[in-house]
């Protein structure tokens, strides 16, 4: 049901959205982009980090599958606190209502800030979760910033 409700959001924000169903065992990046050719400079990854200390506080980070979240430089930035980490996969779902390997900028709640790394705004089309591991979506990096609670930034290294 959360797939097919990302997919109608995703669809209404870009009509050319291209729905990919996959092979859910595959739908870890770098098994996906093997088994469906698909370019690991286009596709991206959804990571829920959260806070060490302070406050409960979480965050979902948007970064193409060639870069790495520079989590450690930008833990204030990303969730207001002096360390953070990876959430794990079940506060992931917890927060987001999503699994890991089908996590997705697009329909999370409105309330989890997100952050787009820069150099995936300059890019033509990304692949992303769908919301499910079943699900990706390959659609315009212009729609993310017309997101909820969304701040493009550069967080990757």
């Amino acid at each position: 049901m959360l797939e097919a409700r990302v997919v109608a959001l995703a669809t209404e924000l870009d009509p050319t959205v291209e729905i990919v169903t996959i092979d859910p065992d595959l739908a870890d990046t770098a098994a996906f982009c093997e088994a469906y050719g698909y370019s690991l400079e286009e596709s991206c990854n959804c990571i829920v980090v959260q806070a060490k200390t302070g406050e409960a506080a979480y965050a979902a980070c948007l970064v193409q599958a060639t870069r790495r979240l520079d989590l450690n430089r930008h833990s204030r930035l990303i969730v207001g606190a002096r360390k953070a980490s990876f959430a794990s996969a079940e506060a992931t779902v917890e927060v987001t209502g999503m699994v890991p390997g089908g996590v997705t900028p697009i329909g999370l709640p409105t309330d989890l800030p997100l952050f787009v790394d820069e150099p995936i705004m300059e890019l033509d089309r990304v692949v992303v979760g769908g919301g499910g591991r079943g699900t990706k979506l390959r659609l315009s990096p212009t729609v993310l910033g017309d997101l909820p609670n969304v701040t493009v930034a550069a967080i990757s290294r």
